[in-house]
């Protein structure tokens, strides 16, 4: 095998995952398809309640002066907010889905843009994407690459149902943010410590909770201006982690 097998194996898995649920979803009922995005949502805050455990994990706890765990995830959040709005991350990203809606010719009033986005998001977040390319690029094993691989399969097929082919497309973005984790690790192996990954993980579980806030129609969180949060989480980490 070659490093990137594990991210190209998880891009086919999010497209066949789609295309099966586009063609499932195309037999449904507007009112069942709007029926299984609340679903979806649901499922999504059990994901985003799962995520944000390691913030009363020992290691992470641990590893930074006591009273720092909640400041660290928001800190990055603020910090993260702040860069993605001055560089208008999600009306950059809501263009360029709408740029693919159009290159691909859906309709104007189908939920491409909002599949590609919210997917997309779901997909790239979470230590998986990142320790999994890692590890591949290290040539140490696409072990998590295949779990995560499973997981969005059935992911994609879930969305696709009610959020057509933009949920295919978000293998686009998906490759490139695993494909660059995949040189970090061919380049200079493992650089995060377990308590900055927590950080990471916790910083992704709100988002995740921003995309089902999203897709149960709650509140439009801007949740691309949120990206750079999760570089931003394993920097104040190490930077508070001096302090401890």
């Amino acid at each position: 095998m070659f490093p990137g097998i594990g991210t190209i194996i998880n891009v086919v898995a999010i497209i066949g995952g789609a295309g099966i649920g586009v063609v499932v979803g195309a037999r449904m009922k507007e009112q069942t398809r709007n029926l299984l995005t609340d679903v979806l949502g649901l499922v999504l805050i059990l994901g985003a309640a799962s995520a944000v455990v390691p913030l009363w994990s020992s290691r992470y706890i641990d590893a930074v002066p006591q009273g720092w765990t909640l400041l660290i995830v928001l800190g990055a959040l603020l910090i993260g907010g702040l860069i993605g709005s001055l560089l208008k991350l999600e009306t950059r990203l809501d263009g360029l889905g709408e740029r693919l809606r159009v290159r691909f010719k859906a309709r104007s009033d189908s939920p491409f843009v909002e599949g590609f986005v919210a997917a997309s998001l779901l997909f790239a977040i979470g230590p998986l994407a990142i320790l999994g390319s890692i590890s591949d690029g290290m040539g140490t094993g696409i072990d998590q690459l295949v779990l995560k691989s499973t997981l969005d399969f059935f992911a994609a097929m879930a969305f696709a149902t009610s959020l057509g082919w933009g949920v295919a497309v978000s293998a686009i973005p998906v490759a490139i943010y695993q494909g660059f984790w995949t040189i970090v690790g061919l380049g200079l192996g493992q650089i995060l410590d377990g308590y900055q990954i927590d950080a990471m993980t916790v910083v992704g579980g709100i988002m995740l909770m921003c995309i089902s806030l999203r897709l149960l129609n709650i509140k439009q969180v801007a949740v691309g201006n949120l990206l750079p949060a999760l570089a931003i989480a394993p920097f104040m980490a190490l930077i508070v982690h001096s302090f401890n």
